[in-house]
């Protein structure tokens, strides 16, 4: 398996990931697909942090970051996700490289902060933790838990505050 940065030809594959990996009735394209869309669209994706992985020459799952904001922060949080697997590929792997190679290349870029909405369960092993132990609020207290965040490198305690995603995630 390969991990790369997502290319313009990947897009529709990106797209088809989303849509797979978060199906919840068929004929119904799920909100995670049309979000990477808007995010890119919207200038909020970040490149670097926009990954694929590849078997055997298919792309089969995608994970990205997005600009986000922790109070007064604009430049060091990023909003992770979504995370989708192709429903085929899914518990082999392919999520977990996704996870790491994306923190690594966050860490990497300088940012300090990591935040995501998701599974605990699944999140806590890369090291997330519920977001508002880190004093980060998030932008709908009914997620509770499901919130978290994780540091990076270039954390400092000072990153704390209301969190917000870029815009495209308050569309969805």
């Amino acid at each position: 398996m390969l991990i790369r940065r997502e290319t313009p030809a990947d897009r529709t594959a990106v797209h088809a990931i989303h849509r797979e990996a978060f199906r919840r009735e068929p004929g119904v394209t799920p909100v995670e697909a049309p979000l990477v869309d808007e995010l890119r669209a919207d200038g909020d994706l970040i490149d670097a942090l926009s990954l694929v992985a590849v078997r055997d020459g298919e792309v089969v799952g995608h994970v990205c970051g997005s600009r986000a904001r922790v109070g007064e922060d604009t430049t060091s949080a990023v909003g992770l996700g979504p995370l989708g697997v192709l429903p085929a590929h899914q518990a082999s792997g392919v999520g977990s490289a996704l996870v790491h190679a994306v923190l690594g290349a966050a860490d990497a870029l300088g940012y300090g902060l990591a935040v995501l909405l998701g599974s605990p369960e699944y999140y806590s092993r890369f090291g997330f933790v519920t977001a508002s132990t880190l004093s980060v609020a998030s932008p709908d207290p009914a997620w509770g838990k499901h919130f978290q965040a994780r540091t990076l490198t270039g954390y400092k305690p000072t990153q704390a505050g209301a969190f917000e995603y870029a815009p495209a995630f308050s569309r969805i």
